[in-house]
Formats: C-alpha cells, structure tokens, sequence
C-alpha cells in the first residue's frame, strides 16, 4: 500500500506479545480475518471508546486507495466513534504507514497502534 509522501511512517517499538491484552489480542484477530478474507496487502482492526471494534483491509481501487487503518477509522467515525482505545494493523511492512498513523492519532493522541505480521505475532507498538 503507498504511504502518503506528507506523512512519514513510524517506526513500531519492541513490544512482549504476551503484554497485549485480552481486547487488543481480539483485534489481531480481527485484522488477520478482514486481510485474509480479501487476500488485501493489510488488515487493520479498532476499539472505540465504547468497546465496539471495526474491522478493514486495505483498498486499492482506480479512483481511491485506503490503507487498512485508515478505513478501520473511518468506520468507526461513521458508526458515532469520537475516541480509539487501541488500533492494530497485520501487514508484511516493518513500519506502520504514515497515513494510518495520522487517522489513529485524529481520534487519540495516546492509543496504542500494534504492529503484527500476517502470521499474528506482534511486531511492535506504535505509541506516539
């Protein structure tokens, strides 16, 4: 997926698997399941404020091209969202893309984006 040249990728943190917690374990899941089920480059999953999740994978179409995260926002703005608990995106990246970053931090400056690869093992976590 093309990251946007105005927003720089992040770079996760070393983050312990074993750390996550029970809900942000579930959004793994999630995000492995929306990439997989479209054969996408990248799935992405949120929790809102309210606990309610939103699941995405990225889309690359002629006239619009979204990362994972960036639908996974927009889904949960459109479904009355107005803060993120923990976003996590599955990719084969090593950085999480500049675009994603942006729309998480949109809602939440402190949410925690985890990073996993497509397998599920958490790669790092992005918290700035």
């Amino acid at each position: 997926m093309p990251e946007s040249p105005a927003v720089p990728a992040a770079r996760p943190t070393q983050a312990d698997p074993a750390e996550l917690s029970a809900e942000d374990g579930k959004l793994v899941i999630l995000a492995r399941g929306a990439r997989g089920r479209v054969g996408a480059v990248e799935g992405a999953a949120v929790r809102d404020q309210d606990g309610r999740t939103y699941a995405a994978a990225s889309v690359a179409l002629p006239s619009l091209t979204l990362t994972a995260l960036q639908l996974a926002v927009a889904s949960a703005v459109a479904a009355g969202a107005s803060r993120l608990e923990a976003a996590v995106v599955v990719t084969e990246a090593s950085t999480l893309d500049g675009a994603g970053h942006a729309a998480v931090r949109d809602l939440s400056v402190d949410a925690p984006i985890h990073v996993a690869a497509p397998d599920g093992t958490v790669l790092g976590t992005v918290v700035e």
